[in-house]
């Protein structure tokens, strides 16, 4: 390993084998933790050739002993932002439109939240689900959202715990492995990935989101497995909510049909890809049928029936899940026009809160979040509520809003709300 952990830091690309060793080694927890760190963060610095990434994608999909059957038509894959819960929306919604979806998810990373932690808020709820569990599921139901499992994909868990904790996330090679080792695992011929660009985003620059979204669309093509790359806009919160039950609460009532805007638009702009590629009809159709599905209930009864099938408690279709218990809030005394938010402040602010990880293995807190209402060229007036926090205790509530009031900026050029699809790469 360290002959690995010294090629790497010194430019020298790894063989296949070299690579697929310590994908092995990973998984079997022969290296140490200390070892894979390092490592993480020489590719980090470095970087890696195309032809080790494909390598490395290739093994990771390839470390687990379950062979996965096709059960889902189609995936997605967000690479991170800050109230980014489309997942939670579309999952039940391509069910609904009779597109089976099958999706490996992970948790937060940095100040990103995770859907397998915001899956967990719902009492009852299991992301560990074995193969004949998740064939019956897929069959029964039509959709399953499940963790990375000891025989499938095992050396992305791995890797995605330690990427978290030490400042290794925003690596375009670790992202595309990580994001493509579980789609190509998952089997599913067709996927649409959700590039995040912006504050609130690991991409921040769109000429790095958009190599991101190239070399993943590669990986596909060389698996024989079609991927559309959409890049989207992070530099303002997805929603209004952040951080785990909080948002599933959002979640429902989008399917509910009285979700934000935003979130509802472009939750539909990503379905209307996705059954425009699973079923081969033009995206206008799509969109339509996307539509109904939301508006008609059907998405939302999905969603039911899915959550229940993998254990959750249905006490909490007819009312929110409960948050923590200290509510504050940041009212106006004066009318503020939002030019500019720092979404990644915002994230930080949840991850104070305990909504996501500082050490690896931390449990996080499922009730804590905020709720932001501020967007990028809007005014709100006297008396408005800016932003509302819930927290374990009177201080961390305190100290969350005061990081809020940080982020939401008023600078003397008037913004326009940006653009939610910045690109699509095919």
């Amino acid at each position: 390993m360290i002959d690995l952990i010294e090629k790497t830091r010194d430019g020298v690309a790894l063989s296949s084998k070299e690579i697929a060793a310590l994908v092995d080694g990973i998984v079997a927890e022969t290296i140490p933790d200390y070892q894979v760190a390092a490592w993480l963060m020489a590719v980090y610095l470095n970087g890696l050739t195309e032809a080790e990434v494909f390598a490395l994608t290739t093994a990771m999909a390839e470390s687990g002993s379950l062979t996965m059957e096709t059960l889902g038509l189609v995936d997605k894959h967000s690479t991170g932002g800050v109230g980014d819960k489309t997942s939670l929306i579309l999952a039940p919604l391509m069910a609904a439109l009779g597109v089976p979806m099958l999706k490996m998810s992970g948790r937060g990373l940095g100040h990103t939240g995770g859907t397998l932690d915001k899956l967990e808020s719902l009492p009852g709820f299991r992301v560990n689900l074995d193969s004949a569990d998740v064939t019956r599921q897929m069959r029964a139901v039509g959709v399953a959202i499940v963790a990375q499992s000891p025989t499938l994909a095992p050396a992305d868990a791995r890797l995605y715990a330690l990427r978290d904790v030490t400042g290794t996330v925003d690596s375009v090679p670790l992202i595309a492995a990580s994001i493509m080792s579980k789609k190509l695992a998952a089997k599913a011929p067709n996927i649409v990935l959700d590039v995040k660009v912006g504050s609130g985003a690991f991409m921040s620059d769109e000429n790095r989101a958009v190599h991101l979204a190239e070399l993943m669309v590669r990986i596909g093509k060389m698996h024989q497995v079609r991927v559309k790359a959409i890049l989207t806009n992070m530099d303002q919160p997805l929603g209004y909510a952040i951080g785990n039950a909080i948002e599933v609460n959002e979640a429902m009532a989008t399917l509910k049909g009285t979700g934000p805007r935003d979130l509802t638009e472009e939750t539909l702009i990503l379905a209307a890809h996705m059954l425009a590629m699973a079923r081969h009809i033009g995206l206008t159709e799509a969109t339509h049928r996307a539509e109904q599905a939301l508006t008609s209930g059907a998405a939302w009864q999905k969603f039911k029936e899915w959550t229940t099938a993998q254990g959750a408690e249905p006490t909490y279709f007819s009312q929110d899940l409960p948050l923590a218990p200290q509510h504050q809030s940041w009212i106006l005394d004066h009318a503020l026009t939002v030019t500019r938010i720092d979404a990644k402040q915002l994230g930080m602010a949840a991850l104070a809160l305990g909504a996501g990880r500082v050490v690896k293995g931390q449990p996080v807190d499922h009730r804590v979040g905020i709720r932001c209402f501020a967007k990028v060229g809007e005014t709100l007036a006297p008396g408005a509520t800016v932003a509302e926090v819930y927290a374990r205790t009177p201080e961390s509530a305190a100290n969350a809003l005061r990081m809020i009031q940080g982020a939401i900026h008023e600078d003397k050029d008037i913004s326009t709300a940006p653009a939610g699809i910045i690109r699509i790469v095919e």
